[in-house]
Protein backbone atom coordinates (compact mmCIF):
# COMPACT_ATOMS: atom_id res chain seq x y z
CA UNK A 1 0.00 0.00 0.00
CA UNK A 2 2.74 2.54 0.79
CA UNK A 3 4.44 1.81 -2.53
CA UNK A 4 1.17 2.19 -4.47
CA UNK A 5 0.33 5.49 -2.74
CA UNK A 6 3.84 6.73 -3.45
CA UNK A 7 3.50 5.79 -7.13
CA UNK A 8 0.18 7.64 -7.32
CA UNK A 9 1.76 10.72 -5.76
CA UNK A 10 4.64 10.60 -8.23
CA UNK A 11 2.19 10.22 -11.12
CA UNK A 12 0.16 13.22 -9.95
CA UNK A 13 3.31 15.28 -9.55
CA UNK A 14 4.41 14.42 -13.08
CA UNK A 15 0.92 15.20 -14.41
CA UNK A 16 0.93 18.62 -12.76
CA UNK A 17 4.42 19.35 -14.06
CA UNK A 18 3.29 18.46 -17.59
CA UNK A 19 0.10 20.50 -17.45
CA UNK A 20 1.66 23.51 -15.72
CA UNK A 21 3.18 25.03 -18.90
CA UNK A 22 -0.14 24.63 -20.67
CA UNK A 23 -1.99 26.87 -18.23
CA UNK A 24 0.95 29.12 -17.35
CA UNK A 25 0.05 31.81 -19.87
CA UNK A 26 -3.52 32.02 -18.60
CA UNK A 27 -2.54 32.24 -14.96
CA UNK A 28 0.56 34.46 -14.85
CA UNK A 29 0.26 36.15 -18.31
CA UNK A 30 3.76 35.08 -19.26
CA UNK A 31 4.61 33.57 -22.64
CA UNK A 32 7.54 31.86 -24.26
CA UNK A 33 8.70 32.61 -27.79
CA UNK A 34 6.43 31.07 -30.45
CA UNK A 35 3.89 30.09 -27.78
CA UNK A 36 0.26 30.18 -28.87
CA UNK A 37 -1.61 33.32 -27.82
CA UNK A 38 -5.35 32.85 -27.80
CA UNK A 39 -7.58 35.46 -29.40
CA UNK A 40 -10.99 35.20 -27.76
CA UNK A 41 -14.11 36.46 -29.54
CA UNK A 42 -16.79 37.73 -27.18
CA UNK A 43 -19.86 39.57 -28.42
CA UNK A 44 -21.37 41.73 -31.11
CA UNK A 45 -24.21 44.22 -31.03
CA UNK A 46 -25.49 47.65 -32.14
CA UNK A 47 -23.27 50.57 -31.16
CA UNK A 48 -26.19 52.78 -30.10
CA UNK A 49 -27.52 50.14 -27.68
CA UNK A 50 -24.61 48.60 -25.76
CA UNK A 51 -26.96 46.46 -23.65
CA UNK A 52 -28.12 44.54 -26.73
CA UNK A 53 -25.36 42.02 -27.32
CA UNK A 54 -25.23 38.68 -29.10
CA UNK A 55 -22.75 35.89 -29.60
CA UNK A 56 -20.05 36.87 -32.07
CA UNK A 57 -20.90 33.92 -34.28
CA UNK A 58 -24.55 34.95 -34.46
CA UNK A 59 -23.29 36.82 -37.52
CA UNK A 60 -22.27 34.50 -40.39
CA UNK A 61 -18.53 34.75 -39.84
CA UNK A 62 -16.29 31.75 -40.34
CA UNK A 63 -16.93 29.45 -37.40
CA UNK A 64 -14.15 27.50 -35.66
CA UNK A 65 -14.27 23.75 -35.19
CA UNK A 66 -17.10 22.08 -33.33
CA UNK A 67 -14.82 21.35 -30.35
CA UNK A 68 -13.75 24.97 -29.84
CA UNK A 69 -12.95 26.11 -26.32
CA UNK A 70 -15.31 28.32 -24.31
CA UNK A 71 -13.93 30.43 -21.50
CA UNK A 72 -16.35 31.11 -18.66
CA UNK A 73 -15.28 33.63 -16.09
CA UNK A 74 -16.64 34.40 -12.66
CA UNK A 75 -20.15 35.25 -11.57
CA UNK A 76 -19.88 38.91 -12.52
CA UNK A 77 -18.61 38.09 -16.00
CA UNK A 78 -21.54 35.77 -16.71
CA UNK A 79 -24.01 38.34 -15.40
CA UNK A 80 -22.35 40.95 -17.59
CA UNK A 81 -23.15 38.90 -20.71
CA UNK A 82 -19.64 37.72 -21.63
CA UNK A 83 -19.04 34.43 -23.42
CA UNK A 84 -15.49 34.03 -24.69
CA UNK A 85 -14.89 31.58 -27.53
CA UNK A 86 -11.52 30.57 -28.91
CA UNK A 87 -11.24 32.01 -32.43
CA UNK A 88 -8.56 29.42 -33.28
CA UNK A 89 -6.58 32.08 -35.14
CA UNK A 90 -2.89 31.17 -35.20
CA UNK A 91 -1.07 33.87 -33.23
CA UNK A 92 2.39 33.08 -31.89
CA UNK A 93 4.15 35.16 -29.25
CA UNK A 94 6.75 37.52 -30.84
CA UNK A 95 6.03 36.13 -34.32
CA UNK A 96 4.90 38.72 -36.87
CA UNK A 97 2.29 37.76 -39.42
CA UNK A 98 2.14 39.71 -42.68
CA UNK A 99 -1.18 38.49 -43.99
CA UNK A 100 -2.78 35.14 -43.30
CA UNK A 101 -6.18 33.93 -44.39
CA UNK A 102 -8.58 33.11 -41.58
CA UNK A 103 -11.05 31.48 -43.95
CA UNK A 104 -12.81 32.08 -47.27
CA UNK A 105 -16.33 33.43 -46.65
CA UNK A 106 -18.92 32.41 -49.23
CA UNK A 107 -21.69 35.00 -49.39
CA UNK A 108 -25.25 34.00 -50.18
CA UNK A 109 -28.49 35.95 -49.96
CA UNK A 110 -29.10 35.12 -46.29
CA UNK A 111 -25.57 36.05 -45.20
CA UNK A 112 -25.60 39.27 -47.19
CA UNK A 113 -28.93 40.29 -45.66
CA UNK A 114 -27.64 39.47 -42.18
CA UNK A 115 -24.48 41.51 -42.66
CA UNK A 116 -26.37 44.44 -44.19
CA UNK A 117 -28.75 44.58 -41.22
CA UNK A 118 -25.76 44.57 -38.86
CA UNK A 119 -23.96 47.32 -40.77
CA UNK A 120 -27.07 49.52 -40.90
CA UNK A 121 -27.32 49.17 -37.10
CA UNK A 122 -23.59 50.01 -36.68
CA UNK A 123 -22.72 46.64 -35.16
CA UNK A 124 -19.48 46.52 -33.19
CA UNK A 125 -17.63 43.49 -31.83
CA UNK A 126 -15.32 42.78 -28.92
CA UNK A 127 -12.28 40.51 -28.77
CA UNK A 128 -9.93 39.69 -25.91
CA UNK A 129 -6.26 38.85 -25.98
CA UNK A 130 -4.56 38.10 -22.67
CA UNK A 131 -7.54 39.75 -20.91
CA UNK A 132 -7.04 42.96 -22.93
CA UNK A 133 -10.05 44.09 -24.99
CA UNK A 134 -10.11 44.93 -28.69
CA UNK A 135 -13.02 46.62 -30.43
CA UNK A 136 -14.04 47.16 -34.03
CA UNK A 137 -16.95 47.59 -36.39
CA UNK A 138 -18.33 44.87 -38.64
CA UNK A 139 -18.50 47.18 -41.65
CA UNK A 140 -19.73 50.54 -42.79
CA UNK A 141 -22.10 52.18 -45.22
CA UNK A 142 -20.35 53.94 -48.10
CA UNK A 143 -22.17 56.60 -50.10
CA UNK A 144 -23.31 55.30 -53.48
CA UNK A 145 -24.47 57.48 -56.35
CA UNK A 146 -26.59 54.67 -57.77
CA UNK A 147 -28.42 53.95 -54.53
CA UNK A 148 -30.10 56.17 -51.97
CA UNK A 149 -29.29 53.77 -49.15
CA UNK A 150 -25.55 53.62 -49.86
CA UNK A 151 -23.28 50.65 -50.43
CA UNK A 152 -22.63 48.13 -47.64
CA UNK A 153 -19.02 47.07 -47.25
CA UNK A 154 -17.56 44.44 -44.92
CA UNK A 155 -14.15 44.80 -43.31
CA UNK A 156 -12.22 41.70 -44.31
CA UNK A 157 -8.78 42.38 -42.85
CA UNK A 158 -7.88 42.75 -39.19
CA UNK A 159 -4.52 44.21 -38.26
CA UNK A 160 -3.52 43.44 -34.67
CA UNK A 161 -0.69 45.42 -33.09
CA UNK A 162 0.66 43.91 -29.86
CA UNK A 163 3.09 45.69 -27.54
CA UNK A 164 5.11 43.50 -25.20
CA UNK A 165 7.58 43.87 -22.37
CA UNK A 166 9.90 40.87 -22.14
CA UNK A 167 7.56 37.87 -21.80
CA UNK A 168 4.30 39.73 -21.09
CA UNK A 169 1.72 41.41 -23.29
CA UNK A 170 1.20 45.07 -22.39
CA UNK A 171 -1.12 46.54 -24.99
CA UNK A 172 -3.17 45.39 -27.98
CA UNK A 173 -4.81 47.44 -30.71
CA UNK A 174 -7.03 46.46 -33.62
CA UNK A 175 -7.47 48.30 -36.92
CA UNK A 176 -9.41 47.13 -39.95
CA UNK A 177 -9.15 47.75 -43.67
CA UNK A 178 -9.72 46.13 -47.06
CA UNK A 179 -13.49 46.78 -47.16
CA UNK A 180 -15.34 44.57 -49.64
CA UNK A 181 -18.86 45.15 -51.03
CA UNK A 182 -21.50 42.66 -49.96
CA UNK A 183 -22.71 40.82 -53.04
CA UNK A 184 -24.38 37.43 -53.05
CA UNK A 185 -22.55 34.69 -54.92
CA UNK A 186 -19.00 35.96 -54.37
CA UNK A 187 -16.32 34.71 -51.99
CA UNK A 188 -14.19 37.01 -49.86
CA UNK A 189 -11.12 36.07 -47.86
CA UNK A 190 -11.10 37.11 -44.20
CA UNK A 191 -7.47 37.86 -43.35
CA UNK A 192 -5.43 39.06 -40.42
CA UNK A 193 -1.95 40.35 -39.65
CA UNK A 194 -0.04 40.58 -36.39
CA UNK A 195 2.75 42.99 -35.49
CA UNK A 196 4.77 42.76 -32.26
CA UNK A 197 6.35 45.96 -30.89
CA UNK A 198 8.51 46.18 -27.72
CA UNK A 199 7.61 48.72 -25.03
CA UNK A 200 8.97 49.86 -21.67
CA UNK A 201 5.57 50.02 -19.98
CA UNK A 202 5.38 47.65 -17.04
CA UNK A 203 2.77 44.95 -16.70
CA UNK A 204 1.27 46.60 -13.61
CA UNK A 205 0.44 49.73 -15.63
CA UNK A 206 -0.86 48.12 -18.79
CA UNK A 207 -4.47 49.13 -18.05
CA UNK A 208 -3.56 52.81 -17.72
CA UNK A 209 -4.10 53.26 -21.44
CA UNK A 210 -7.79 52.38 -21.01
CA UNK A 211 -8.21 54.99 -18.28
CA UNK A 212 -7.53 57.64 -20.95
CA UNK A 213 -5.65 60.15 -18.81
CA UNK A 214 -5.11 62.67 -21.67
CA UNK A 215 -8.85 62.84 -22.12
CA UNK A 216 -9.33 64.03 -18.51
CA UNK A 217 -6.36 66.39 -18.52
CA UNK A 218 -8.45 69.50 -17.82
CA UNK A 219 -8.53 70.72 -14.26
CA UNK A 220 -11.74 70.50 -12.30
CA UNK A 221 -12.91 73.51 -10.33
CA UNK A 222 -12.20 71.81 -7.03
CA UNK A 223 -12.32 75.06 -5.10
CA UNK A 224 -15.82 75.82 -6.39
CA UNK A 225 -17.03 72.34 -5.47
CA UNK A 226 -15.40 72.52 -2.04
CA UNK A 227 -16.88 75.96 -1.46
CA UNK A 228 -20.39 74.77 -2.33
CA UNK A 229 -19.96 71.67 -0.20
CA UNK A 230 -18.82 73.63 2.83
CA UNK A 231 -21.63 76.15 2.37
CA UNK A 232 -24.20 73.36 2.41
CA UNK A 233 -22.65 71.86 5.54
CA UNK A 234 -22.57 75.26 7.26
CA UNK A 235 -26.22 76.05 6.48
CA UNK A 236 -27.33 72.56 7.48
CA UNK A 237 -25.47 72.79 10.79
CA UNK A 238 -26.88 76.25 11.50
CA UNK A 239 -30.47 75.20 10.86
CA UNK A 240 -29.97 71.99 12.84
CA UNK A 241 -28.56 73.88 15.81
CA UNK A 242 -31.53 76.28 15.86
CA UNK A 243 -34.04 73.45 15.58
CA UNK A 244 -32.38 71.36 18.27
CA UNK A 245 -32.32 74.26 20.74
CA UNK A 246 -36.01 74.86 20.11
CA UNK A 247 -36.99 71.22 20.23
CA UNK A 248 -34.99 70.55 23.39
CA UNK A 249 -37.20 72.95 25.33
CA UNK A 250 -40.34 71.42 23.81
CA UNK A 251 -39.18 67.92 24.70
CA UNK A 252 -38.54 68.98 28.29
CA UNK A 253 -42.02 70.49 28.52
CA UNK A 254 -43.77 67.45 27.08
CA UNK A 255 -41.87 65.18 29.46
CA UNK A 256 -43.64 66.95 32.38
CA UNK A 257 -47.11 66.53 30.88
CA UNK A 258 -48.17 63.80 33.30
CA UNK A 259 -47.06 65.78 36.37
CA UNK A 260 -48.24 69.27 35.46
CA UNK A 261 -51.58 69.10 33.66
CA UNK A 262 -52.52 72.67 34.61
CA UNK A 263 -49.45 74.18 32.91
CA UNK A 264 -50.12 71.95 29.92
CA UNK A 265 -53.67 73.27 29.51
CA UNK A 266 -52.33 76.78 29.90
CA UNK A 267 -49.79 76.29 27.09
CA UNK A 268 -52.16 74.59 24.65
CA UNK A 269 -53.43 77.89 23.32
CA UNK A 270 -49.86 79.00 22.57
CA UNK A 271 -48.93 75.93 20.50
CA UNK A 272 -48.64 76.11 16.75
CA UNK A 273 -47.24 74.05 13.92
CA UNK A 274 -46.04 70.56 14.71
CA UNK A 275 -46.59 71.11 18.43
CA UNK A 276 -50.32 70.63 17.88
CA UNK A 277 -49.69 67.05 16.77
CA UNK A 278 -46.79 66.19 19.07
CA UNK A 279 -48.81 63.39 20.60
CA UNK A 280 -49.18 61.71 17.19
CA UNK A 281 -45.74 62.31 15.68
CA UNK A 282 -44.22 59.08 16.99
CA UNK A 283 -47.30 56.93 16.49
CA UNK A 284 -46.42 53.65 14.69
CA UNK A 285 -47.07 53.75 10.94
CA UNK A 286 -50.00 51.83 9.50
CA UNK A 287 -47.61 49.69 7.39
CA UNK A 288 -44.87 49.37 9.98
CA UNK A 289 -43.47 46.12 8.57
CA UNK A 290 -43.03 47.58 5.09
CA UNK A 291 -41.62 50.86 6.42
CA UNK A 292 -39.06 49.07 8.59
CA UNK A 293 -38.03 46.84 5.70
CA UNK A 294 -37.59 49.79 3.34
CA UNK A 295 -35.54 51.76 5.89
CA UNK A 296 -33.32 48.75 6.62
CA UNK A 297 -32.81 48.04 2.90
CA UNK A 298 -31.95 51.69 2.29
CA UNK A 299 -29.31 51.63 5.02
CA UNK A 300 -27.81 48.48 3.54
CA UNK A 301 -27.72 49.89 0.00
CA UNK A 302 -26.11 53.12 1.22
CA UNK A 303 -23.37 51.13 2.97
CA UNK A 304 -23.06 48.87 -0.09
CA UNK A 305 -22.42 51.79 -2.47
CA UNK A 306 -19.90 53.27 -0.05
CA UNK A 307 -17.99 49.98 0.23
CA UNK A 308 -17.87 49.44 -3.54
CA UNK A 309 -16.65 53.00 -4.13
CA UNK A 310 -13.91 52.56 -1.51
CA UNK A 311 -12.87 49.21 -2.99
CA UNK A 312 -12.81 50.73 -6.47
CA UNK A 313 -10.58 53.54 -5.17
CA UNK A 314 -8.06 51.34 -3.37
CA UNK A 315 -8.24 48.41 -5.82
CA UNK A 316 -8.28 47.76 -9.56
CA UNK A 317 -11.79 46.48 -10.16
CA UNK A 318 -11.68 47.72 -13.76
CA UNK A 319 -9.04 45.14 -14.63
CA UNK A 320 -11.17 42.02 -14.33
CA UNK A 321 -14.25 41.44 -16.45
CA UNK A 322 -17.33 41.54 -14.24
CA UNK A 323 -15.30 42.33 -11.11
CA UNK A 324 -17.56 45.24 -10.14
CA UNK A 325 -20.72 43.13 -10.48
CA UNK A 326 -19.18 40.37 -8.40
CA UNK A 327 -18.12 42.92 -5.78
CA UNK A 328 -21.66 44.28 -5.61
CA UNK A 329 -23.16 40.83 -5.06
CA UNK A 330 -20.63 39.77 -2.42
CA UNK A 331 -20.82 43.09 -0.56
CA UNK A 332 -24.62 43.00 -0.64
CA UNK A 333 -24.65 39.53 0.89
CA UNK A 334 -22.17 40.52 3.60
CA UNK A 335 -23.97 43.77 4.48
CA UNK A 336 -27.33 42.07 5.00
CA UNK A 337 -26.64 42.21 8.73
CA UNK A 338 -27.02 46.00 8.56
CA UNK A 339 -30.47 45.85 6.97
CA UNK A 340 -31.68 43.37 9.57
CA UNK A 341 -30.23 45.41 12.43
CA UNK A 342 -31.77 48.71 11.29
CA UNK A 343 -35.18 47.29 10.39
CA UNK A 344 -35.38 45.06 13.48
CA UNK A 345 -34.48 47.91 15.82
CA UNK A 346 -36.94 50.32 14.21
CA UNK A 347 -39.74 47.74 14.22
CA UNK A 348 -39.15 46.89 17.87
CA UNK A 349 -38.94 50.55 18.96
CA UNK A 350 -42.30 51.19 17.31
CA UNK A 351 -43.95 48.39 19.26
CA UNK A 352 -44.13 45.79 16.49
CA UNK A 353 -44.99 42.23 17.45
CA UNK A 354 -44.48 40.27 14.22
CA UNK A 355 -40.71 40.57 13.97
CA UNK A 356 -40.30 37.38 11.91
CA UNK A 357 -42.51 38.86 9.20
CA UNK A 358 -40.41 42.02 9.28
CA UNK A 359 -37.21 40.00 9.04
CA UNK A 360 -38.39 37.95 6.04
CA UNK A 361 -39.61 41.04 4.19
CA UNK A 362 -36.36 42.89 4.87
CA UNK A 363 -34.23 40.01 3.60
CA UNK A 364 -36.33 39.41 0.48
CA UNK A 365 -37.71 42.81 -0.54
CA UNK A 366 -34.83 44.08 -2.68
CA UNK A 367 -33.54 40.67 -3.95
CA UNK A 368 -36.97 39.48 -5.07
CA UNK A 369 -37.71 42.85 -6.66
CA UNK A 370 -34.49 42.55 -8.65
CA UNK A 371 -35.32 38.92 -9.41
CA UNK A 372 -38.73 39.88 -10.79
CA UNK A 373 -37.30 42.56 -13.05
CA UNK A 374 -34.42 40.29 -14.05
CA UNK A 375 -36.78 37.41 -14.83
CA UNK A 376 -38.79 39.61 -17.20
CA UNK A 377 -35.67 40.95 -18.92
CA UNK A 378 -34.15 37.47 -19.02
CA UNK A 379 -37.23 36.09 -20.76
CA UNK A 380 -36.96 38.79 -23.43
CA UNK A 381 -33.20 38.17 -23.79
CA UNK A 382 -33.72 34.42 -24.23
CA UNK A 383 -36.43 35.08 -26.82
CA UNK A 384 -34.06 37.22 -28.89
CA UNK A 385 -31.01 35.04 -28.25
CA UNK A 386 -29.04 37.79 -26.52
CA UNK A 387 -25.92 37.22 -24.44
CA UNK A 388 -27.60 39.23 -21.69
CA UNK A 389 -29.64 36.11 -20.87
CA UNK A 390 -28.55 34.70 -17.50
CA UNK A 391 -27.96 30.92 -17.48
CA UNK A 392 -29.95 28.79 -15.08
CA UNK A 393 -26.81 27.72 -13.22
CA UNK A 394 -25.91 31.34 -12.50
CA UNK A 395 -29.40 31.92 -11.12
CA UNK A 396 -28.91 28.97 -8.78
CA UNK A 397 -25.56 30.37 -7.60
CA UNK A 398 -27.10 33.76 -6.84
CA UNK A 399 -29.99 32.12 -5.01
CA UNK A 400 -27.56 30.02 -2.95
CA UNK A 401 -25.62 33.16 -2.00
CA UNK A 402 -28.85 34.80 -0.87
CA UNK A 403 -30.15 31.71 0.96
CA UNK A 404 -26.97 30.74 2.80
CA UNK A 405 -25.26 34.11 3.37
CA UNK A 406 -27.63 37.04 2.98
CA UNK A 407 -30.70 35.56 4.66
CA UNK A 408 -28.92 34.22 7.78
CA UNK A 409 -27.10 37.54 8.24
CA UNK A 410 -30.40 39.42 7.95
CA UNK A 411 -31.90 37.09 10.56
CA UNK A 412 -28.95 37.65 12.88
CA UNK A 413 -29.13 41.40 12.37
CA UNK A 414 -32.85 41.46 13.15
CA UNK A 415 -32.35 39.55 16.41
CA UNK A 416 -29.46 41.80 17.46
CA UNK A 417 -31.34 44.94 16.47
CA UNK A 418 -34.52 44.17 18.37
CA UNK A 419 -32.58 43.19 21.49
CA UNK A 420 -29.94 45.93 21.52
CA UNK A 421 -31.67 48.94 19.96
CA UNK A 422 -35.32 47.95 20.23
CA UNK A 423 -36.23 49.85 23.40
CA UNK A 424 -38.63 52.76 22.77
CA UNK A 425 -36.94 56.13 23.20
CA UNK A 426 -39.57 58.56 21.95
CA UNK A 427 -39.05 62.10 23.33
CA UNK A 428 -42.82 62.71 23.34
CA UNK A 429 -45.67 60.67 24.81
CA UNK A 430 -47.94 59.12 22.19
CA UNK A 431 -51.63 59.82 22.79
CA UNK A 432 -54.01 56.92 23.01
CA UNK A 433 -56.65 58.43 20.76
CA UNK A 434 -55.32 59.56 17.36
CA UNK A 435 -55.91 63.19 16.48
CA UNK A 436 -58.25 63.62 13.49
CA UNK A 437 -56.39 64.83 10.39
CA UNK A 438 -58.12 67.75 8.66
CA UNK A 439 -58.58 68.03 4.93
CA UNK A 440 -55.45 69.20 3.13
CA UNK A 441 -55.28 71.59 0.23
CA UNK A 442 -54.11 70.31 -3.13
CA UNK A 443 -50.63 71.78 -2.80
CA UNK A 444 -50.09 69.92 0.50
CA UNK A 445 -50.81 66.45 -0.90
CA UNK A 446 -47.91 63.95 -0.71
CA UNK A 447 -47.33 63.93 -4.48
CA UNK A 448 -46.96 67.70 -4.75
CA UNK A 449 -44.90 67.96 -1.55
CA UNK A 450 -42.55 65.22 -2.81
CA UNK A 451 -41.97 67.03 -6.09
CA UNK A 452 -41.50 70.43 -4.52
CA UNK A 453 -39.31 69.06 -1.72
CA UNK A 454 -36.90 67.43 -4.16
CA UNK A 455 -36.80 70.31 -6.63
CA UNK A 456 -34.24 72.40 -4.73
CA UNK A 457 -31.75 69.55 -4.03
CA UNK A 458 -32.07 68.32 -7.61
CA UNK A 459 -31.43 71.79 -8.99
CA UNK A 460 -28.34 72.36 -6.88
CA UNK A 461 -26.90 68.90 -7.64
CA UNK A 462 -27.67 69.25 -11.36
CA UNK A 463 -25.87 72.57 -11.61
CA UNK A 464 -22.80 71.24 -9.79
CA UNK A 465 -22.67 68.09 -11.93
CA UNK A 466 -23.04 70.19 -15.08
CA UNK A 467 -19.92 72.15 -14.24
CA UNK A 468 -18.05 69.01 -13.18
CA UNK A 469 -18.70 67.18 -16.46
CA UNK A 470 -18.06 70.34 -18.45
CA UNK A 471 -14.62 70.46 -16.83
CA UNK A 472 -14.12 66.77 -17.64
CA UNK A 473 -15.06 66.79 -21.31
CA UNK A 474 -14.42 70.47 -22.13
CA UNK A 475 -17.26 70.37 -24.68
CA UNK A 476 -15.47 67.64 -26.64
CA UNK A 477 -18.68 65.64 -26.87
CA UNK A 478 -20.05 68.31 -29.25
CA UNK A 479 -17.24 67.61 -31.71
CA UNK A 480 -18.25 63.97 -31.95
CA UNK A 481 -21.88 64.91 -32.51
CA UNK A 482 -21.01 67.20 -35.46
CA UNK A 483 -19.51 64.38 -37.52
CA UNK A 484 -21.13 61.32 -36.02
CA UNK A 485 -20.20 58.56 -38.45
CA UNK A 486 -16.54 59.40 -38.92
CA UNK A 487 -15.88 60.43 -35.35
CA UNK A 488 -17.65 57.37 -33.93
CA UNK A 489 -15.59 54.97 -36.01
CA UNK A 490 -12.34 56.84 -35.45
CA UNK A 491 -12.79 57.01 -31.68
CA UNK A 492 -13.77 53.35 -31.45
CA UNK A 493 -11.04 51.94 -33.64
CA UNK A 494 -8.25 54.16 -32.34
CA UNK A 495 -6.36 53.57 -29.15
CA UNK A 496 -6.30 56.15 -26.39
CA UNK A 497 -3.01 57.68 -27.59
CA UNK A 498 -4.56 58.40 -30.98
CA UNK A 499 -7.78 59.91 -29.62
CA UNK A 500 -6.14 63.18 -28.61
CA UNK A 501 -4.83 63.62 -32.16
CA UNK A 502 -8.28 62.83 -33.56
CA UNK A 503 -9.88 65.41 -31.31
CA UNK A 504 -7.37 68.07 -32.36
CA UNK A 505 -7.87 67.22 -36.04
CA UNK A 506 -11.63 67.51 -35.73
CA UNK A 507 -11.25 70.79 -33.87
CA UNK A 508 -9.12 72.25 -36.66
CA UNK A 509 -11.22 70.80 -39.48
CA UNK A 510 -14.58 71.84 -38.10
CA UNK A 511 -13.17 75.08 -36.63
CA UNK A 512 -14.73 74.57 -33.19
Amino acid sequence: MPSSSASVSVFLLLLVSVLAPTFASDSDHKYQADEQVTLWVNKVGPYNNPQETYNYYSLPFCRPSANNVHKWGGLGEVLGGNELIDSEIAIKFLKNVDRNVICPLELDEAKVKHFKDAIESSYWFEFFMDDLPLWGFVGELHPDKNSENGKHVLYTHKNIVVKYNKDQIIHVNLTQDNPRPLEAGRTVDLTYSVQWIPTNVTFARRFDVYLDYPFFEHQIHWFSIFNSFMMVIFLTGLVSMILMRTLRNDYAKYAREDDDLESLERDVSEESGWKLVHGDVFRPASSLVLLSAVVGTGAQLALLVLLVILMAIVGTLYVGRGAIVTTFIVCYALTSFVSGYVSGGMYSRSGGKHWIKCMVLTASLFPFLCFGIGFLLNTIAIFYGSLAAIPFGTMVVVFVIWGFISFPLALLGTVVGRNWSGAPNNPCRVKTIPRPIPEKKWYLTPSVVSLMGGLLPFGSIFIEMYFVFTSFWNYKVKVVALDKNKAMKLLTLANSNQRGLIYETLNQTLKI
